[in-house]
């Protein structure tokens, strides 16, 4: 069975899925960093790019937002060639606009003009006229049959069309599918009002909270209970759910325990450990996530895990293991974009195949869009997972300070060799110093009196000046200056 956990504070709430007792699935939102995909504005066109068929939109936000053509829904013609961006579009022109993809590192939000708002059951599209079926619909005989009562239920005159959620699957009603109509035609008719009074930039529909969209989108069937932690969201959450999911209002329940929701169930200690580069396997090998803006590398090493028989039946077993883990860190850690995984060697194709295979049957049930590739010639499988949203480092994490986040920092004596160099660099520009002050931290200080003491005292002989050294508690290991006088 399912359970899922809502911790809220304040400013943040975090929920946690836990399946058979184990966490899957880890999502936070904060007041001040909220997402912003599925939010709604009226937007200005500040700049069209011809050459890259492209367009930076001014919605408010502290970066211009990027929107390409092929998201333009009137740029698509019957015979799926796109029209130029720049007879769709000129500067200073209002457009409303939705987020498709959240800022991530330096790049702005990703737009789209084809506008959809979800439902329980249904994703309106108030623009297109197109009847879907979620393709997680897997039955084509079910999938007939709901886009069947879609149609029937839908009114002549409505000009826009529906998708059927996968939530659809466990027995959707047309009782449901009429609330959902009602609901979403009401929800756009108020955009439509709002962006008529309103001047550009300006939001004119924020997406549910993360606590609301995971009553309408994740408790299912096989949910046993929702626990709330906040009497006053809880409140919230059951009112909501009784407006809009009747059925999951019986699920809610308030937990008042004195030991912290997230730290009776272990969810802290995966957080943390979702946070460092090192997971350990329960054979005793462990993975490597390295996250980069490009991609995220995972190394896998088969650590103090012998086996019982050979050594091909040793990696071949941490293999299997570190599929599985694969799978569940990504979601853990919300993971995007290329994916490479240096799997140990094997030099049996059937262990290739069998560890390809689960892996792929282990990120099935992830709910973001991912691709797995076969193995490449230098034993890799490259990974696609959609990126919408901060990983979850990038939200709860920021750079070293100290490293800036390189993860290293340079050695007491690579620091002294710079500021040596930096005192020779100043003694031929400014010829009437006389003398030189170092204020540096006390590792590197120490290193100039100890292991350096020669240097320190040829650099001496060079300048013909005297270099005196001042420790400066407050600095870091890489943080120097040179004082003249």
């Amino acid at each position: 069975m399912e359970h899922i956990l809502i911790n809220c504070s304040a400013r943040e709430t975090r929920v946690a899925v836990i399946v058979e007792s184990v966490l899957r699935d880890l999502f936070i939102e904060r007041a001040s960093a909220r997402g912003l995909v599925g939010n709604v504005y009226l937007g200005k066109v500040v700049r069209v790019l011809p050459g890259m068929q492209s367009a930076f939109v001014d919605v408010g936000l502290e970066r211009t937002a990027f929107l390409h053509v092929a998201d333009i829904a009137e740029a698509k013609t019957e015979t799926e060639a796109l029209k130029p961006i720049e007879t769709l579009l000129h500067e200073g022109q209002s457009l409303m606009v939705q987020v498709a993809k959240d800022p991530i590192g330096t790049k702005g939000a990703r737009l789209t003009t084809t506008i959809s708002l979800a439902g329980r059951k249904l994703v309106y599209l108030p623009r297109d006229p197109h009847i879907g079926v979620s393709q997680r619909i897997e039955s084509e005989e079910q999938r007939e049959e709901l886009r069947a009562m879609m149609t029937a239920l839908r009114p002549e005159t409505e000009k826009g069309g529906y998708i059927i959620r996968t939530s659809a699957e466990e027995g959707a009603t047309e009782e449901e599918f009429r609330d959902d109509m009602a609901y979403l035609g009401r929800l756009w008719e108020e955009i439509g009002e709002k962006a008529k009074k309103s001047h550009p930039p300006a939001l004119l529909y924020q997406d549910l909270s993360l606590a609301q969209r995971v009553l309408r989108d994740m408790v299912h069937q096989q949910t046993d209970r929702v626990e709330v932690d906040s009497a006053k969201d809880f409140d919230a959450l059951r009112t909501f759910a009784e407006r809009f999911v009747p059925g999951v209002a019986e699920k809610l329940s308030l937990y008042e325990g004195e030991t912290p929701l997230f730290e009776l169930h272990g969810v802290e200690a995966e957080l943390e450990g979702a946070l460092g580069r090192r997971v350990d396997l329960k054979s005793g090998g462990y993975l490597v996530f390295d996250q980069t803006e490009a991609m995220t590398t995972i190394d896998v090493n088969t650590g103090g895990y012998v086996g019982k028989r050979d050594f091909s039946d040793t990696i071949f077993k941490t293999n299997l293991e570190a599929a599985q883990t694969i799978a569940r860190q990504l979601r853990l850690r919300n993971l995007g974009g290329i994916i490479i995984v240096d799997f140990i060697d094997m030099a049996r194709e059937e262990h290739r195949e069998a560890v390809l295979s689960e892996l792929r049957r282990a990120v099935a049930t992830d709910r973001t869009r991912m691709t797995v590739s076969n193995f490449t010639e230098l034993g890799l499988v490259a990974m696609t997972r959609k990126r919408t949203r901060e990983s979850l480092a990038h939200v709860l994490c920021e750079p070293c300070p100290i490293c800036g986040g390189r993860g290293q920092v340079k050695t007491a004596r690579t620091v002294c060799y710079d500021i040596m160099r930096e005192i020779v660099r100043l003694c031929k520009q400014y010829k009437d110093t006389r003398e030189y002050r170092i204020l540096a931290s006390q590792t590197v200080i120490d290193m100039l009196l100890e292991d350096e003491s020669p240097a320190l005292e040829l650099l001496q002989q060079t300048v013909e000046k005297p270099v005196l050294l001042e420790v400066e508690n407050t600095y870091s290991q890489e943080e120097w200056d040179v004082v003249l006088a």
